[in-house]
């Protein structure tokens, strides 16, 4: 097992606009995507158990040629709304740093 914190290359969240937040999951090498992708963990489901969405609302999307996972959710409270305590979006990804990926032979970045 490993955590997202310690396999991704980048994992960051930023605003889709003031009513949405989206997060990036990227990875180094298609034979680490592909590792991941296997798993299943990443998606959806995930998603909204972290963010407290409906998973209806989640919109999930593998992109293989970019090595990455992008999740879109609505924002539990608008872009500079009063009790917004992230303007940007920026410091979202956090809940995702801790997830285990369960990937026995984790692929070598150089392969």
């Amino acid at each position: 097992m490993a955590a997202i914190r310690d396999i991704a290359k980048v994992c960051k969240s930023k605003n889709a606009g003031p009513f949405q937040l989206t997060v990036d999951v990227v990875f180094e090498t298609r034979a680490q995507y592909d590792a991941v992708a296997a798993t299943g963990v990443l998606g959806p489901a995930l998603i909204a158990r972290l963010y407290g969405v409906p998973e209806a609302d989640v919109l999930f999307t593998p992109y293989p040629a970019g090595l990455a996972f992008k999740a879109t959710i609505p924002r539990a409270v608008p872009a500079g709304d009063l009790g917004d305590t992230d303007v940007y979006g920026c410091q979202q990804h956090a809940p995702l740093l801790d997830v285990d990926i369960p990937v026995n032979d984790w692929p070598d970045a150089g392969s």
